[in-house]
C-alpha cells in the first residue's frame, strides 16, 4: 500500500488526530487489516513530548508501548485500545491523550508493571472504562492472547494485521467484570515504578 493510501485512510478514522500530532510511533503495523473497514496500528504511543530544540526531534518523554489499536473508516471512537504502562499513574495522560477518541462502549486495556500481580481493575476515566491489569506474560500481544482465550499456534500462520484481527474482534466481545476504583484509589494502590534501565546489560 502506498504511504498516500494508508494516510487517506488514517485520515478517515479516529486514529487521525493522533497521527497529525505525530503520536503513532515505530509501528510494525500501521494501515488496513485484513477485516473490511478497519485500520489498526501496533507501535507506541507518545503520550508527553520532549520540549523542541530548533529542529532537532526528540524522543517523546513519555510513551505507551506494544500499542495494539484498531479503528474503522467513518467512525470517529476507537473500539479497542491496548498498551503497555511502566506506571498505572500514566493512565491519566493516555486517557487525555486519546481524548475524543474513547467511548463508553470501547474496549480498552491497560497492562501496569506496578499494580498487585493478583488483581484486576476496571477504571472509568474521562466517560470510558479501562481495564487495568498487571502484566505477567512479558508482552501485551501475549496478555491479551491469555486474557481472551486465543490459541497462540492458530494465530501464528496469520500476518500482523490477521493477528490484529483477531484480539481484536475476541476483545471487543470481552465483558468480563473486574473490581471497580477510581483513579485515586488506583493511584494509592499501585507500588513503586521501576527503573526501567536497571539491570540491562549496558
Amino acid at each position: 500500500m502506498t504511504e498516500t493510501l494508508a494516510h487517506k485512510e488514517i485520515d478517515d478514522t479516529a486514529f487521525a488526530r493522533l497521527e497529525h500530532e505525530g503520536r503513532l510511533l515505530n509501528p510494525v503495523l500501521k494501515g488496513l487489516t485484513n477485516r473490511f473497514g478497519r485500520v489498526g496500528f501496533r507501535g507506541e504511543l507518545a503520550l508527553r513530548f520532549a520540549p523542541k530544540l530548533a529542529d532537532e526531534a526528540r524522543p517523546p518523554e513519555l510513551t505507551c508501548d506494544q500499542v495494539m489499536a484498531c479503528a474503522t473508516i467513518g467512525e470517529k471512537h476507537l473500539p479497542f485500545f491496548a498498551g503497555y504502562l511502566l506506571s498505572f499513574e500514566y493512565l491519566k495522560d493516555v486517557a487525555e491523550v486519546l481524548g475524543d477518541t474513547l467511548s463508553a462502549g470501547g474496549k480498552y486495556f491497560l497492562f501496569c508493571d506496578n499494580i498487585d500481580l493478583s488483581k484486576r481493575y476496571q477504571v472509568p476515566y474521562k466517560g470510558a472504562m479501562f481495564y487495568v491489569l498487571p502484566i505477567l506474560e512479558s508482552t501485551v500481544y501475549n496478555e491479551m492472547l491469555e486474557l481472551l482465550y486465543l490459541e497462540k499456534n492458530e494465530l501464528k500462520k496469520k500476518d500482523t494485521g490477521g493477528k490484529l484481527d483477531a484480539v481484536a474482534d475476541a476483545a471487543i466481545k470481552f465483558d468480563v467484570t473486574f473490581d471497580t476504583i477510581t483513579y485515586s484509589e488506583g493511584l494509592e494502590l499501585m507500588g513503586p515504578v521501576r527503573n526501567p534501565n536497571e539491570n540491562r546489560p549496558v
